[in-house]
């Protein structure tokens, strides 16, 4: 009886529009309170316990070094090349938009950077080349789901944590997954043209290519700096996001000279209050799961849904259709933190390797980003490139059809994901 009070509470303080991490705190405390039996102070206790984590530093260095690298002029730099390198084909600045999405996610590790961060020079670029803008608001929404997949990523570190599985192992698995997602959505972009006439943007030039590498060469060695230095076991992930804000530091303030004391300022201030909202997701989202936990939800749902089928095919097809579904409400940590510790026993039971099952999680959240009612990707693209919500829900459904194609793949074709992880660690 409680603990569908604890869910009702929640689902209608999230319809209410209270913001997630009040939500899942308050219907928490309400539970406790008339529980009765555990002391308040329980819950100040699991919440700082929920954030206690050495790996999770990685998370303000990230969110830092994604927010240097476009103030500091860094993004202009990674989207000229890339026009360059792609920009020859047809409809080229949609393969740009991914390109650039591709080289942007080896930095940020976040959707929501990438659409605020390149989105805006992608878009803007798009519209002065007549493309239609909801094409270019929906290819540029489906792309910035790359950045989450390949390494480094924001939702890998939260889910490593919760999971305890190595952050390093997870980061090699998102590799080839980020690429097929980069393949898929040009195809795609390859059938807009063609059906919509878009040109090629400009004629291939070999010394374009090697004037824009030149001048983008430092910005793309951060990608390197962070991915080689992880994988090569120079340093850990969360040494690797302090690296990458030292090296956007050394670019914006030595080399490029972009970056002056307000725009760091405002980097900061940005930086903190973006830490300060995912911690605090994370924190009310561990005590919200530590009461599932203590009251066995886990492994009760376990059971209730290997009645309907022990086939691991079923079984991933059903959580599959569960994360898409949390997916359109959920803020992607706040549903990591919730759901880990009640699906993947499941997964691990059915023969999912935890690697695995944490790329699966990962990208069946990026694309909750790119569906309503919550869709967070969307409202940063309405609001960079004043295009209405409704019409950004509608311009990018047609691209969640190659994410979906992936996923089915990532999902039913293991060594996809575990091919890299198994070469360098294991």
């Amino acid at each position: 009886m409680l603990l569908t009070l604890l869910f009702v509470l929640l689902l209608v303080m999230l319809l209410l529009g209270v913001p997630v991490a009040i939500a899942l705190a308050g219907a928490s405390a309400v539970f406790i309170f008339i529980d009765g039996r555990i002391p308040d102070v329980v819950v100040v206790h699991r919440m700082i316990n929920g954030v206690d984590s050495f790996p999770l530093l990685a998370v303000p260095f990230f969110i830092l070094a994604g927010n240097l690298m476009n103030s500091a002029g860094i993004t202009e730099r990674i989207f000229d090349f890339a026009k360059a390198l792609v920009g020859w084909m047809r409809g080229g600045l949609g393969h740009v938009n991914i390109g650039a999405s591709v080289i942007f996610a080896g930095m940020s590790g976040a959707a929501v950077a990438d659409a605020g961060g390149l989105g805006a020079i992608e878009i803007k670029a798009m519209r002065d080349a007549n493309y239609d803008p909801g094409f270019a608001v929906g290819i540029t929404a489906a792309s910035s789901t790359i950045g989450p997949i390949i390494p480094p990523s924001l939702p890998m570190v939260i889910y490593g944590v919760v999971a305890g599985a190595s952050i390093g192992q997870l980061f090699a698995a998102g590799f080839v997954p980020g690429l097929i997602m980069a393949v898929s959505l040009m195809i795609m972009v390859a059938i807009y043209a063609r059906r919509h006439g878009y040109a090629r943007d400009q004629a291939f030039s070999i010394p374009v290519l090697g004037i824009t590498f030149v001048r983008a060469f430092l910005s793309l060695m951060t990608p390197v700096i962070i991915v080689g230095g992880i994988l090569s076991g120079a340093f850990t992930p969360t040494e690797a996001a302090i690296a990458a804000c030292v090296w956007a530091l050394f670019l914006g303030l030595v080399v490029y000279r972009t970056l002056s004391l307000r725009r760091f300022l405002r980097v900061s201030f940005d930086t903190i209050e973006t830490t300060a909202v995912v911690l605090f997701i994370v924190a009310s989202a561990s005590i919200f799961a530590w009461i599932l936990a203590s009251n066995r939800v886990p492994e009760h749902f376990a059971a209730l849904l290997l009645t309907v089928s022990e086939n691991p095919i079923i079984v991933l097809l059903l959580i599959n259709l569960i994360l898409l579904v949390v997916g359109c409400f959920l803020e992607t940590v706040a549903a990591i933190t919730i759901l880990v510790p009640v699906l993947l026993p499941i997964a691990v039971k059915v023969g999912v390797d935890p690697v695995h099952f944490g790329v699966i999680v990962v990208l069946n959240l990026m694309i909750g980003l790119l569906t309503p009612p919550v869709g967070l990707v969307l409202y940063v693209l309405a609001r960079v490139s004043k295009v209405p919500f409704e019409r950004c829900v509608v311009a990018t459904a047609p691209f969640l059809v190659p994410l979906a194609i992936v996923l089915v793949l990532v999902t039913f074709v293991p060594s996809i994901t575990l091919w890299l992880p198994t070469l360098l660690y294991r």
